[in-house]
């Protein structure tokens, strides 16, 4: 089962600013999301059906652990994959406690086509 992937305006705005940081993020994004339209529930769960990927950014030279989180919302009865958000973890070290919530119900999940 292929799932439809959707960027949040969020993750736009930050994938951008990140990928102007750190040139490779954009090939190592791209074999994310070829992975995760057969896989969504890629990575570990944060609950509310959420997941955080650890993602490499090879141009930091630091691997996954010192890379980027990736923070989907996987919406079954769609089969739509949201992108939430994207930090560098040396920026961020972990979501507020109220952000996933905040995220996800600012997600409108009508009637996908």
């Amino acid at each position: 089962m292929s799932y439809k992937l959707l960027p949040t305006r969020r993750f736009e705005k930050e994938i951008k600013r990140l990928v102007n940081k750190f040139p490779s993020l954009k090939f190592e994004f791209k074999e994310l999301v070829a992975t995760l339209s057969d896989n969504p529930e890629l990575g570990t769960s944060i609950g509310s059906n959420c997941y955080k990927i650890r993602l490499n950014i090879s141009s930091k030279g630091k691997g996954k652990r010192g890379g980027a989180r990736v923070i989907t919302y996987v919406y079954t009865t769609g089969q739509t994959l949201y992108f939430l958000t994207i930090y560098d973890k040396s920026e961020k070290a972990d979501l507020k406690p109220n952000e996933l919530k905040t995220m996800v119900s600012q997600l409108d999940l009508g009637d996908n086509p």
